[in-house]
């Protein structure tokens, strides 16, 4: 269990060990256990008949890792703890776990799913609705920046599960719109990036107001210290359900990083990118709000088809821009973090990290995915000058040894050799291995990089 504390955490290093092993067991006993049974197909899960239509009918053919073990002991009205990195099916998971166990003949909420965005809550709505479509399942999403009088009309009217963020589920408990009384399975998905939002103090209250005797699901990438504290306060005897990282099976994902010796060059690189590979649509990811503007206006100046979204944008607008780009109407999207976890979209085969993440969990590949486990390409494009930030912060990965790969950038002086090598040298990486496509502009990139990419950009593009 030794290690760094997680980013966001309240405690040090030692401190984080030490309430580590003071949650995990009270008075010598142990607090959680751990659930290994695995189930290879759905079909053999016991579920009903048309919940497996649904699930196959979105998309799937086979679980997950997380799925394999992670849905039987939820249906059994165990409270459980799964945890495993983004992007691998957590959302599935706890979603035929409640269609599941729901009573269709009372439409009254009977599952309440807390998410720390609003973007991931009405996702999570879209599943829970495709894997229930054949079951008759009522679903709604609760979330800030919609209509209040909306969700009181629609609450009057029935449902049987609400997906909301906390302080609008809250809201509507408070209300008593949201009437609890039938309540029996509550989900935290994401529990630790709603810790790291500081969404504790709302969490208790909410589940305040839930019945005494509810079922607990707790879903997460990682558990720190605090999201155990929410265990103990919870949850009785969990099931632990882990998922580790190599034990993944989404191979096709591969993350990659490209360097440039300049922070200006990094725009240009950009778009040698867009003109190499065959890429069917893309998001590429900046730090800071503001760069998502001015990213957004140098590609579009460059006549790419570009939707752009951060917090700064009310919900509607949000809305609209995620649809936009889910319907193809636009091949890049240019966000902050705000889509960083367990954002499902369907064509997306390209993540690029324009700026450097500030944590690990951001360059996890899987963290964009699509519902058939299409394979998703992670690029970070970085400048030499951050490299040494950058093996640090890959470092508690490097187990899955991510970033293997440098590929040659497509632009300007890149004739040092030393450019050409990878973060294991001995892997040397071509550059069809980010998209099949493209293999005659291998043989450009490699041989004739001198000729065409250290040219003034304005050359090039012209």
């Amino acid at each position: 269990m030794a290690g760094l504390a997680p980013e966001g955490s309240q405690f040090d290093t030692k401190q984080y060990d030490t309430k580590m092993n003071e949650l995990l067991s009270t008075d010598g006993q142990e607090l959680i256990t751990t659930y290994d049974e695995v189930f290879d197909t759905f079909d053999h899960m016991g579920l009903q008949e048309n919940l497996l239509r649904g699930i196959y009918a979105y998309g799937f053919e086979k679980p997950s890792a997380i799925q394999q073990r992670g849905i039987v002991p939820f249906c059994k009205g165990l409270d459980v703890i799964q945890q495993a990195p983004s992007g691998t099916g957590k959302t599935a998971t706890f979603c035929s776990e409640i269609s599941q166990q729901l009573d269709y003949g009372l439409v009254q909420c009977q599952a309440l799913v807390l998410a720390p965005t609003r973007e991931l809550a009405q996702q999570i709505e879209k599943v829970m609705r495709a894997l229930g479509d054949y079951l008759g399942v009522k679903v709604h999403a609760c979330v800030g920046g919609t209509s209040v009088r909306e969700d009181q009309r629609i609450l009057q009217t029935g449902v049987h599960t609400v997906v909301g963020t906390p302080g609008r589920v809250f809201d509507m408990l408070r209300r008593q719109s949201l009437r609890s009384d039938s309540i029996k399975m509550f989900v935290l998905d994401e529990a630790d990036e709603m810790l790291s939002r500081g969404f504790k103090d709302q969490i208790y209250d909410i589940f305040q107001l839930l019945p005494p005797k509810i079922q607990v699901g707790v879903f997460s990438a990682t558990m720190p210290p605090e999201a155990l504290e929410i265990t103990r306060k919870f949850m009785n005897k969990p099931m632990r359900i882990l998922v580790k990282r190599d034990e993944l099976t989404l191979e096709g994902n591969k993350q990659f990083y490209v360097n440039v010796n300049k922070e200006e060059w990094k725009l240009e690189t950009l778009c040698d990118l867009y003109e190499t590979l065959a890429i069917t649509q893309s998001i590429i990811f900046v730090n800071t709000r503001r760069k998502v503007d001015w990213l957004t206006d140098k590609m579009r100046g460059r006549d790419h088809t570009v939707s752009a979204t951060h917090g700064d944008m009310d919900q509607n607008t949000r809305d609209i821009i995620m649809r936009e780009f889910r319907s193809g109407s636009s091949r890049i999207l240019i966000t902050t973090d705000l889509l960083a976890r367990g954002i499902d979209v369907q064509q997306v085969s390209l993540v690029i990290n324009y700026d450097l993440p500030t944590q690990p969990k951001t360059i996890n590949p899987t963290s964009i995915s699509s519902a058939s486990n299409q394979s998703v390409r992670t690029l970070t494009v970085t400048n030499f000058h951050f490299r040494t930030s950058y093996v640090s912060i890959t470092a508690p990965l490097a187990n899955n040894q991510p970033h293997t790969s440098l590929i040659p950038t497509a632009t300007h002086p890149l004739c040092d050799p030393s450019n050409f090598l990878s973060l294991h040298p001995q892997t040397h990486s071509s550059i069809t291995s980010l998209s099949p496509p493209i293999s005659t502009t291998t043989h450009i990139i490699e041989t004739d990089v001198d000729h065409r990419f250290c040219q003034p950009a304005n050359n090039r593009h012209r």
